[in-house]
């Protein structure tokens, strides 16, 4: 079954929120079950991102259970290492997406780690943006897909220098194109991109498949001097650089599959949170209301 036919299954979830293990414990966090009681069209489903080794927390967990919407955002898997996509790590996956039940797995589509998969590695470093990339990161993501039985939405990542002959949404045009998947585009990680090589905020997308977007992240970012070289940080303040807006200006109402929108903003306090949920939701025109079916 193709992707034209595979994302018309795919729920409509709306706009929700993003979570990794202990991020609503943190010191002046979102309170996300606040945020559900007094404002549940910014809390239409949980984007959680998952290390199998560290599992869900008492907030994803509770989240569950009252059965409400998610999606899984992996956080430890370079889907262009088969070597990755292999048992028990997959077994781990399965178990969790049993309790999840989540709409689709997404999550950024770069290095996590640097050789062997360890325990709370971490890094993130963008792919090589060239053909033979491309192809590696393809196969990865229709072997995961296989093996799991959901969509798998690479997500270009953050970073401060690229490597490779492609523009960055070429990379993921012949990614979508070759392993035939939708996406997650992550406006602020474009945003940060376009800077860094010095491009105009929206180039390239206008030779973008913009159907093949079913996510949109949207986050704040801080300029940082590191001994001297100025740097953009992907830091998930409420702080969105205009940038990042006008790619979401121009995305939102073009993206034909778009199904869920996420503000990265969980450590921040509700009150700062509230005018960008506000913002994403006028220009998306939804209404408000999300919905576990297909659309």
């Amino acid at each position: 079954m193709s992707f034209d036919q595979r994302v018309q299954a795919l729920p409509h979830l709306g706009v929700g929120v993003s979570t990794e293990y202990g991020a609503f414990t943190a010191e002046g966090a979102l309170d996300l079950m606040l945020l559900l009681e007094t404002h549940p069209q910014f809390a239409q489903f949980l984007e959680v991102g998952v290390e199998v080794t560290k599992g869900l927390d008492s907030d994803a967990q509770a989240w569950i259970r009252d059965g409400r919407p998610t999606t899984y955002h992996f956080l430890d898997v370079n889907l262009d290492d088969p070597r990755d996509i292999a048992e028990p790590w997959l077994s781990e996956v399965r178990a969790i997406v049993d309790a999840m039940k989540p709409a689709w797995m997404c999550g950024d589509a770069g290095l996590w780690h640097f050789g062997r998969r360890e325990r709370g590695h971490m890094l993130l470093l963008p792919p090589i943006l060239s053909e033979e990339s491309a192809k590696e990161m393809a196969a990865g993501i229709v072997t995961l897909r296989d093996e799991i039985g959901l969509e798998v939405l690479p997500e270009n990542p953050p970073g401060h220098v690229y490597v490779g002959d492609l523009h960055l949404l070429d990379f993921f045009g012949r990614v979508c194109e070759l392993a035939d998947t939708g996406v997650l585009l992550d406006a602020a990680h474009l945003a940060i991109y376009q800077r860094v090589m010095g491009y105009d905020p929206l180039t390239g997308l206008d030779g973008f498949p913009l159907d093949r977007i079913v996510e949109v992240h949207v986050a704040g970012a801080s300029h940082l001097d590191v001994e001297g070289l100025s740097i953009i940080e992907d830091d998930h303040t409420v702080d969105v650089l205009p940038d990042t807006w006008e790619i979401m200006e121009r995305v939102a109402p073009n993206a034909k599959n778009l199904r869920a929108v996420v503000f990265e903003c969980e450590r921040n306090s509700m009150d700062l949170c509230l005018p960008g949920f506000q913002r994403i939701s006028d220009l998306l025109g939804w209404g408000g209301t999300g919905t576990q079916g297909a659309i």
